[in-house]
């Protein structure tokens, strides 16, 4: 099993939004690093970090799951979506995307400048300078501090 950040601004889709449809296709992504974390390495069962990013104060908020295989972004194909890409076509799609289900919201949230204090969780690609991506693999080490940290550690023993 893998581990991931992935990234959302809480007023586009919260982990509360989450929450409330239970399941949501990650779609959107424009970003070849990021596309090829969800298309080559996720699998389902793989656990993620959620993140609101650009958030008074940004930080990790909630736990989501792999909850399918990835397949073809259908956005790309959508002229009324802002995620179209002309250069895309059903028979061979560029951009690739994995859905994601709810596991939890921390008990305590971890702001950036948290994540960044500690240690062991300023290695994260989260609190490195420059790191725009919005999907990035998580050591497992990582993972469990920010679950020990939350209080959180429940929503991970279930899984």
């Amino acid at each position: 099993m893998s581990h991931w950040l992935i990234k959302s601004e809480p007023d586009v889709f919260s982990i509360d939004d989450l929450a409330k449809v239970k399941q949501e296709p990650w779609s959107g992504v424009r970003n070849y690093q990021a596309r090829n974390f969800m298309w080559k390495e996720m699998r389902e069962g793989d656990l993620a970090l959620f993140y609101h990013s650009n958030a008074k104060p940004p930080g990790i908020v909630g736990i989501a799951q792999v909850a399918s295989e990835p397949y073809p972004d259908p956005t790309q194909f959508d002229p009324a979506s802002e995620y179209f890409d002309p250069k895309a076509s059903e028979d061979k799609p560029r951009w690739w995307l994995v859905d994601f289900s709810f596991v939890g919201k921390l008990v305590k949230p971890l702001s950036l400048d948290e994540l960044k204090q500690d240690p062991i969780l300023s290695e994260m690609s989260v609190c490195q300078r420059g790191t725009r991506l919005s999907i990035t693999p998580v050591l497992l080490e990582h993972f469990k501090k920010v679950c020990r940290l939350a209080k959180s550690e429940k929503l991970i023993n279930k899984k």
